[in-house]
């Protein structure tokens, strides 16, 4: 019937009397509930996958017709489902993890809605073969929607075999909206390599029309799968998670995530699971990046896995259909673990990293500033004699375009970006100092500075961190302030107020507001690009740089310096 003529068919009905709300058939309810849970083919294979998993299964092969459009089949080697149970399986809201609402708060398994495989019969032709192994034969049974043919024996290993055809055959528009066979098996293989990563005693396969695309056998070491999932390069630079953190957490914390310097465009692969669930949670996601505050570039993201584990009555995980998401009980004091643990990581990886940049011997003071009165060839034996002097330690040799300072070692040379070293250095003393509140060093001329409305009202809105920071600035007429103090040891350095605003709103706003101040300010009073320093004033950025916390990274996440060794020398000379 066209669309207006059931409108005034329903007015009609409505002026009648007869009443316009009525219950949905079976058929329309399970197609709708599917929707919410099967949207493509990687929904099949999560719920299928997740049940073997609960069944205690130790291998799972995951087999894929077209990209799942044809057909996906799943086969494991778990406890299997009586031949009385099946006819149930494939009803909606019949589940063997739960009998009362009570058991919501301590749900210890994957799934426990009742949806999953009802779902999938609404929306495919689905096939059940199973045996339990006290059963002599297995036992098979075929649904599609509402059709539930009878049960039938059939032999079978021990286990459980469900194979769903013709996905969305009786749902063309949703069908429609599936991209391509080898897009759709992207995503299947993605989502079932990075699940794999929280089972390492399980095998995992993947077949695509008939052929092993990859297998992960069983192993003791989760290390040895996240080459699957984040490629061998990068799997050889995550970190092994600073767990020290978790004993502040009632349960247990452990991860990898990936080294400052090696990251992505996009959050995609930071995986987090929940008590073996890969969820997705908007906190700890927030965690992610106050960890990586200062290590992580603005429009870079970096990557791992994180894995959690809460008593059940600590997570609830009936908040969406499919089960990807979870609510925490103590959200703020996990998300206060993962930060710490992340931080504690890359912190103690920076320290570690910068005594081998260094050569672990720290900077050689021995020399005084050079004589002005000196001639040009002196000057350069006395710093050839400086360079090569048998003592051990980093020696500072000179400045390279009034921008990079070049140090060595007698076995690398060392090239140290005099603002970001210099940046870093000043945003650990301001954050210090904050956090201290440590006093302030008045100007004896203040700074007076005029702004634009949208900068004035951008320093209104961060005077009070600015003061914290010590900062002191003060209205003075419409739209112009005046700088008295500024943080100890930085007076006599101007301070560049409306660059400090264009750069603070061009920080990413997940960063903590205070760190975001911090690192701007530290920013605009420090030493730039172009600007000469003496010999006294490189030696005594490098070694005040070597006391910081991340000697590694300015606060923006860009490199302080790079390591030249001999073998890289080499090759640009080709010599290896």
């Amino acid at each position: 019937m066209p669309l207006a003529l059931r409108g005034r068919e329903r007015a009609k009905r409505e002026r009648a009397g007869v009443a316009a709300i009525a219950e949905l058939d079976a058929v329309t309810i399970g197609q709708i509930a599917a929707g919410e849970i099967i949207d493509r083919p990687a929904s099949i294979v999560k719920e299928l996958v997740e049940n073997a998993v609960d069944a205690g299964a130790s291998r799972i092969t995951v087999s894929v017709e077209r990209g799942g459009l044809d057909a996906i089949e799943v086969v494991d080697d778990g406890k299997g489902i009586a031949a009385g149970d099946l006819p149930l399986a494939v009803r909606r809201h019949a589940t063997s993890k739960l009998r009362s609402a009570d058991e919501l708060e301590h749900i210890a398994t994957l799934g426990f809605r009742g949806e999953g495989l009802a779902s999938i019969a609404a929306v495919s032709q689905t096939e059940i073969l199973s045996r339990q192994a006290e059963c002599a034969v297995g036992a098979r049974l075929r649904a599609h929607a509402e059709e539930v043919e009878a049960v039938e024996p059939s032999p079978a290993p021990v286990g459980t075999s469900v194979r769903a055809a013709a996905l969305f055959e009786n749902l063309p528009v949703r069908r429609e909206y599936l991209r391509s066979p080898n897009a759709e098996f992207n995503r299947i293989s993605s989502w079932l390599a990075s699940f794999a990563l929280a089972y390492p005693r399980c095998t995992f396969t993947l077949r695509h029309d008939g052929k092993d695309v990859w297998v992960m056998p069983a192993s003791d070491d989760e290390r040895e799968r996240l080459a699957m999932v984040f490629g061998r390069r990068a799997a050889q630079t995550l970190l092994p998670l600073d767990a020290s953190a978790a004993r502040m957490l009632e349960g247990g914390l452990r991860g990898y995530i990936s080294a400052p310097g090696s990251d992505r465009p996009d959050r995609r692969m930071q995986l987090l699971f929940v008590n073996g669930r890969l969820v997705r949670n908007a906190l700890l996601a927030g965690a992610w990046t106050s960890g990586y505050a200062t290590f992580a570039m603005t429009g870079r993201h970096p990557y791992g896995v994180v894995f959690i584990d809460l008593p059940p009555d600590h997570v609830d995980p009936n908040v969406h259909p499919t089960k990807s998401e979870v609510r925490l009980r103590y959200g703020g004091q996990v998300f206060d673990v993962v930060r710490r643990a992340i931080a504690a990581t890359l912190n103690a990886h920076a320290g570690a990293r910068f005594r081998e940049q260094t050569g672990g011997a720290g900077v050689e003071f021995s020399f005084a500033p050079p004589d002005p009165a000196a001639t040009p060839a002196a000057l350069f034996e006395a710093g050839v004699e400086a360079a090569v002097r048998p003592a051990g330690g980093m020696r500072v040799l000179a400045q390279l375009d009034r921008t990079f300072v070049l140090a060595a070692d007698g076995e690398a040379l060392l090239l140290v970006d005099q603002h970001a070293a210099h940046e870093r250095i000043a945003y650990e003393a301001i954050r210090a100092a904050a956090r201290n509140r440590a006093p302030n060093e008045p100007l004896l001329v203040p700074q007076l500075i005029e702004l634009d409305p949208v900068q004035s009202a951008a320093l209104d809105r961060a005077l009070e961190l600015l003061r914290e920071a010590g900062l002191e600035i003060e209205p003075f007429g419409e739209r112009t302030y005046r700088v008295v103090a500024t943080p100890a040891g930085y007076g006599a350095r101007a301070f560049d107020l409306a660059g400090f605003l264009d750069d603070l709103s061009d920080e990413p706003k997940q960063r903590d507001v205070r760190e975001r101040v911090w690192a701007s300010l530290a920013c605009h009073s420090v030493a730039v690009a172009g600007e000469r320093l003496d010999l006294a004033e490189m030696t005594a950025l490098v070694e005040r740089l070597q006391h910081c916390e991340n000697p590694m990274h300015c606060p923006h996440g860009r490199p302080t310096m790079v390591r030249l060794g001999s073998t890289e020398i080499a090759r640009m000379f080709k010599r290896v």
